[in-house]
């Protein structure tokens, strides 16, 4: 399996609305932070992500939260 690629050290914020989304756990999507394909062949795979109402997510984008897909602060303590 690949690594996972911090695409930013710190959250993606923002509004989306109810539907479903494909929140990209590899790093490598160019259309952060979801999916855009770009795992093929990493071992990695996107998240599917159930919004009910909108909201505002403080999306992970350094790909290392535990509570993916919502950043934990995990960024921080990142080298």
């Amino acid at each position: 399996m690949s690594e996972k690629v911090v695409a930013q050290k710190g959250p993606i914020r923002l509004e989306v609305e109810p539907g479903t989304y494909w929140w990209c756990q590899c790093g490598r999507s160019v259309r952060q932070p979801f999916c855009d394909g770009s795992h093929m062949g990493s071992g990695l795979s996107p998240l599917k992500v159930e919004v009910a109402e909108k909201s505002a997510i403080s999306w992970c984008a350094c790909k290392h939260t535990r509570t993916g897909p919502r950043c934990d602060g995990t960024h921080k303590s990142l080298p």
